[in-house]
């Protein structure tokens, strides 16, 4: 992502709408799209920002915490729809990663979707891109 791209709020929220957020990019954007089990079976396609770059505007208290494996990452779902549109994600903790197909699409010019292979996530992790980067 080129750093000096404008950047733009998008809209977004879980399916029953309970839970909405704004998130700060560029019109051009990459995403994830991650094969390991829990992305794989909920289609989640990452966009992850710097958590200055992520506002929840409501739906705090319907948010419902999941944890597995290295419970590192925070698997945030809708209590009301089940609908996982943000995580805090074990490779950039720092960071928020926004379910693509959450986001109002209004206003993007370009989606770049990388494969990334996260059934092998410990050899395969140093390839995502450093979150200063995004």
């Amino acid at each position: 992502m080129d750093s000096t791209s404008a950047m733009t709020w998008h809209k977004g929220g879980c399916h029953c709408g309970a839970v909405t957020f704004e998130v700060l990019t560029p019109a051009e954007v990459a995403i994830d799209d991650c094969n390991c089990s829990i992305c794989s079976k909920t289609g989640f396609l990452h966009l992850i920002v710097p958590k200055d770059r992520f506002r929840l505007l409501s739906g705090e208290d319907k948010l419902t915490d999941y944890l597995f494996n290295t419970k590192t990452a925070h698997h945030l779902f809708c209590s009301v729809c089940g609908v996982k549109s943000f995580y805090i994600p074990r490779s950039h903790p720092d960071g928020v990663s926004v379910n693509f197909r959450c986001l109002d699409m209004h206003g993007f010019t370009k989606v770049t979707v990388n494969s990334f292979d996260g059934k092998n996530w410990e050899a395969n992790a140093h390839t995502l891109t450093p979150l200063e980067a995004r």
